[in-house]
């Protein structure tokens, strides 16, 4: 998908932005250079660009000249026009979600936090400014002039890293709680996830992704062609499956999910021995109120290294509860914190969107070096039946490990 800058980012509008961010009129911004911020087909429906800004301003009489570095998310109308339902006013409702969330939501959710941790790391990019209309569009905090990097998606996290990603995740929706105690009623918006009956996207993803793991399973010797047949079979309901499962249940205990929580939705901060020392979120579009086993389910089935998902997840949910129920604690939130064995219960309950994670998201996330598949185009068509991530050796090897769990477990039962 090829896009060109758009001829209204120029040093004028982002002076108007920063002016009215900072409210300091004497903001002028000379220069701006524009290039693309990720790579193609890494945001699906969005384009992003780091825009780097020679700006001036004047304080106590004096002009001071510095450059300031900001991405900017634009939404892409690539939408299904036989789907209208997805649209608000011309935009897709995903990035209206995101937009909110940046404008509204997310900065209320760092004050509480700030409040009794003042030295922590904001949980997601400073927001300068969103437009809903069209262009519809966020103008970003750049997190890597603040030494923030991402991860290597195709090796998985490991540990430390897992583990600092849990314990953030803890912070981020026991701030929503603590958000929804002070303002009842502020989250009620946010309701459709990644596993809900209108994101009809996500569901003809996952129905061809089963059936390209059919295929693929069924070429595999050491896998019982049994396994391949049942995995064919179930292919078009397990999306459903799932959404059944996931849907709101006001007696649970509900958090904001992120919603799409793997590694390229998260950026770390590294000491001076490369061990991860800090962590933000990136990405709103699908985060919901729902069962904070959603967030771990997906985190677990697209992000963490083989070897912590075998020997490790444990740890990582204990760790996770811990500081879920340590937060909820010092940000003094009214709401009922859920034991250990709840959390428990809730992803059991989850389990077939654990399978449907790994078997159709994951082998995306772990694309070998040399195969590149626009994640943006593959949405959109039928493209993922012929997906190459689909005949990766690693895919190949960690599903020859679960296929048979899952199977045991009844998941691939129609």
């Amino acid at each position: 998908m090829e896009t060109s800058i758009p001829g209204w980012l120029d040093a004028t509008y982002l002076q108007n932005v920063l002016r009215n961010y900072e409210k300091d009129d004497s903001v002028e911004v000379t220069d701006i250079i524009v290039r693309p911020a990720t790579a193609k087909g890494d945001h699906y429906g969005s384009v992003m660009y780091r825009v780097a800004s020679q700006l001036s301003r004047v304080k106590d009489e004096r002009k001071i000249n510095g450059q300031m570095s900001l991405i900017v998310k634009i939404t892409l109308s690539i939408y299904d026009v036989d789907h209208p339902e997805i649209i608000i006013d011309g935009m897709p409702k995903p990035f209206v979600t995101e937009l909110s969330l940046l404008h509204r939501v997310l900065p209320k959710m760092n004050e509480i936090v700030e409040e009794f941790y003042p030295d922590a790391t904001p949980m997601s990019p400073r927001c300068f400014h969103v437009q809903y209309e069209n262009p519809s569009h966020a103008i970003l905090e750049d997190l890597a002039t603040s030494g923030f990097r991402m991860a290597d998606r195709r090796s998985g996290l490991d540990l430390d890293h897992s583990l600092l990603a849990m314990r953030n995740l803890g912070r981020f929706h026991a701030s929503s709680i603590a958000l929804a105690d002070r303002e009842p009623g502020v989250l009620s918006p946010y309701r459709k996830g990644v596993f809900h009956k209108d994101q009809w996207m996500v569901c003809e993803l996952v129905t061809s992704g089963m059936k390209s793991l059919a295929i693929e399973a069924a070429k595999w010797p050491e896998l019982s062609p049994r396994v391949a047949e049942k995995i064919d079979n179930v292919s078009e309901v397990m999306f459903r499956k799932a959404c059944e499962v996931c849907e709101y249940d006001r007696d649970e205990f509900n958090v904001l999910n992120h919603g799409d929580l793997w590694v390229n939705n998260m950026m770390f901060r590294y000491d001076e021995n490369d061990k991860p020392v800090d962590l933000t979120f990136l990405d709103f579009q699908v985060s919901h109120l729902g069962s904070p086993a959603e967030d771990i389910i997906h985190f677990f089935g697209t992000s963490i290294s083989e070897d912590v998902r075998i020997h490790h997840t444990d740890l990582l949910l204990r760790d996770y509860h811990r500081s879920l129920v340590g937060t909820m604690k010092q940000l003094k939130c009214t709401t009922e914190s859920p034991s250990l064995e709840d959390l428990q219960g809730a992803l059991k309950k989850r389990e077939i969107c654990g399978a449907v994670v790994a078997m159709t998201m994951f082998p995306v996330v772990i694309l070998e070096k040399g195969v590149e598949v626009d994640v943006s185009n593959t949405m959109v068509t039928d493209k993922i039946r012929n997906n190459p991530a689909f005949r990766g050796e690693l895919y190949r090897k960690v599903m020859n490990r679960l296929l048979p769990i899952y199977d045991r477990d009844g998941l691939l039962d129609s």
